[in-house]
C-alpha cells in the first residue's frame, strides 16, 4: 500500500525526466524504442525476458517504418493543391495545449504536400523554456519556418500569404496590432480556427475583424451554433460563413493503436511506474488540471463509485483513477484542492498524479476507461476522445459539447449531466463498467469502429481541403475586387 501511495504521489518527479525525449518524438518507433530503453534502464528484469522485450521492439519498429511509406502512397493527399502555395499560421501561444499543437498537426500536413508553411506565436514563454524550445525546433525539422509574430517582417509575410490561418480567438488582436492599416488588404485571405467555448472569449477587442474574414473553421456544430448565437445577441456582429470540421487522430497514433505489441509493452512500462497490477482497473482523465475539465468532479465520483463497491460488497479487481496533466510547478490552487481532497479521503493508494505531456499514447495504451469531465458547455471538440476510441477504450463523458458529436451514448461510451448533478451518475457509470467486463469491451470496440469511419487523419485532410479551397476561391474574388 506504501508503494502504491508513494508511486501514485511522485509520478510527475519521473515525467519530468521523460518529457523532452517525448517533446522531439517524431514517429511510433521511437515511442516503442525510447519506452522500452527507459523500461530496460530502470528496471531489474531478467536478460532472456528483457531481450525478447526488446526484440519485439525492434519488430514493432522495422513494422511501422514499412508501413508509413504504403499508407502515404496508397492515395494522394486531398490537400494536394496546397502545393507551393504560401501559408501563414498565427497562433497565441506555443504549448502543449491543444490549440497550438492542432495548428502543428495542420503545418505538417501542409507541408507534406509540399506548401511553404511560416509559424508565428504571439505570445511566447522565455527563449529558455524548454516546452517552446523543443516544439519550435520539431517545426524546423519539419520544414516549417518560425517568424517573429511582429515588425515590418510579420506585416510582408502577412501581405505576402496566399493564406492567413489565425489560430483560437485570441489571436484577434494581432490584426490590428501588427498589420494596423493595411488589415484590410489581409482579412479576405484570414481562415480563422476557433477552439473555445468560454464565454469570456467574446469580446469585441478580441473578434471585431471576425464578420469581414474569408471564413471561420470550427470542431463542432454544437460550437459553431453557440459563436452564432453569442455573437449576434452579445456583440450584435455577423459570424461569416463558417465550417465545421471534426478533427481525426493522426497515422502515427493509429499505427500505436493498432499495433498489439506495441500497446503492451506500453501497457507494461506505465503500469509498472505506477505501481499497479495488470489486472486493475484504471479510468484516467486526460487533460490540463484546472476546473473547467472537471478533475475534482471525476474525484468525487471516483470516491463514491469505490464506497458502492464497498457497500454492496461486489467482486472487482482493484479501481484506480488516473489524473494525466497535473503542474505541480504551477502550484495551481485548484490542484492542490484535489491533492487535498484525496488525503482527507484516504484514497492516495488510488490515484496517481501524471505530469502534463504531448504523448498520450502510453497511457492509453495502459488504461481501461476514459473520463472526459469538462464542464459548463463542454470541449469544444476534445482530441482525446477519438485518440482513447481509437485505443478501443469506453468513454465515460460529460452530455455536452463536442463530446455529444463524437459519442454515442450506450454504444461506444455513456454520457452524464455535467456540474454536481453529474457526480452520482458517474459513479454509477464507473461501477457498471468496472462490474460488467463484456459491456466495456463492446463499447471499446464499437468506439474503434466509429474512429475509422470518420475520425481519421485522411478525413480531416479531405475535410480542411473543402474549407482551404472555398477560402482561397473567395480571396481570389474579394483580391480582384480590390484591384479593380
Amino acid at each position: 500500500m506504501a508503494k502504491h501511495a508513494a508511486v501514485g504521489w511522485g509520478h510527475h518527479h519521473l515525467q519530468n525526466r521523460w518529457l523532452l525525449a517525448l517533446l522531439v518524438m517524431l514517429s511510433v518507433s521511437t515511442v516503442i524504442a525510447f519506452f522500452m530503453r527507459a523500461a530496460f534502464d530502470s528496471c531489474d528484469r531478467n536478460v532472456s525476458a528483457a531481450g525478447h522485450g526488446i526484440a519485439s521492439a525492434r519488430h514493432v519498429i522495422q513494422a511501422a517504418e514499412m508501413r508509413a511509406p504504403q499508407i502515404a502512397a496508397a492515395k494522394p493527399s486531398p490537400l494536394s493543391f496546397m502545393k507551393s502555395k504560401v501559408v501563414l499560421l498565427v497562433s497565441h501561444e506555443l504549448s502543449l495545449s491543444g490549440g497550438p499543437l492542432l495548428l502543428m498537426e495542420l503545418a505538417f500536413l501542409l507541408r507534406s504536400v509540399g506548401a511553404e508553411v511560416y509559424w508565428m506565436t504571439i505570445t511566447k514563454a522565455s527563449e529558455t523554456d524548454e516546452v517552446t524550445y523543443s516544439l519550435e525546433h520539431k517545426m524546423l525539422d519539419r520544414g516549417v519556418q518560425v517568424f517573429p509574430a511582429r515588425g515590418k517582417e510579420a506585416l510582408d509575410m502577412a501581405l505576402r500569404a496566399d493564406l492567413v490561418v489565425l489560430n483560437t480567438a485570441v489571436a484577434g488582436k494581432w490584426l490590428d496590432v501588427v498589420l494596423k492599416e493595411d488589415v484590410h488588404r489581409v482579412l479576405p485571405k484570414v481562415l480563422w480556427w476557433i477552439h473555445e467555448m468560454r464565454g469570456h472569449y467574446f469580446k469585441l477587442d478580441y473578434v471585431k475583424h471576425l464578420p469581414f474574414v474569408a471564413g471561420a473553421m470550427i470542431d463542432s456544430h454544437v460550437t459553431a451554433e453557440y459563436w452564432k448565437n453569442r455573437t449576434q445577441e452579445r456583440l450584435k456582429i455577423k459570424m461569416p460563413d463558417t465550417y465545421v470540421v471534426h478533427l481525426g487522430n493522426s497515422k502515427e497514433l493509429m499505427q500505436v493503436a493498432e499495433d498489439s505489441v506495441a500497446k503492451r509493452v506500453l501497457r507494461e512500462h506505465v503500469r509498472e511506474s505506477l505501481g499497479v497490477l495488470n489486472e486493475d482497473l484504471l479510468f484516467a482523465l486526460i487533460n490540463s488540471v484546472s476546473r473547467g475539465k472537471g478533475q475534482d468532479l471525476f474525484l468525487r465520483s471516483f470516491y463514491e463509485a469505490l464506497q458502492l463497491i464497498k457497500e454492496k460488497k461486489m467482486q472487482v479487481p482493484p479501481l484506480h483513477a488516473v489524473i494525466v496533466g497535473s503542474d505541480m510547478s504551477a502550484q495551481t490552487k485548484f490542484e492542490m484542492e484535489i491533492r487535498d481532497y484525496v488525503l482527507q479521503k484516504r484514497i492516495q493508494d488510488r490515484v496517481h498524479f501524471v505530469n502534463k505531456t504531448l504523448t498520450v499514447a502510453p497511457y492509453l495504451a495502459a488504461i481501461d476507461v476514459l473520463v472526459q469531465n469538462s464542464q459548463a458547455r463542454g470541449e469544444c471538440f476534445g482530441r482525446i476522445t477519438i485518440e482513447a476510441m481509437a485505443f478501443q477504450l469506453p468513454v465515460l463523458g460529460t452530455a455536452a459539447g463536442g463530446t455529444t458529436e463524437i459519442v454515442v451514448n450506450g454504444t461506444t461510451g455513456v454520457l452524464h449531466p455535467v456540474g454536481k448533478a453529474g457526480v452520482t451518475p458517474l459513479a454509477k457509470n464507473i461501477v457498471k463498467l468496472a462490474t460488467h467486463v463484456e459491456r466495456r469491451l463492446t463499447m471499446g470496440k464499437r468506439g474503434y469502429e466509429r474512429v475509422k469511419e470518420r475520425f481519421l487523419e485522411p478525413h480531416m485532410a479531405e475535410r480542411i481541403a473543402g474549407v482551404l479551397k472555398e477560402v482561397l476561391r473567395k480571396s481570389r474574388i474579394k483580391s480582384s475586387r480590390q484591384l479593380d
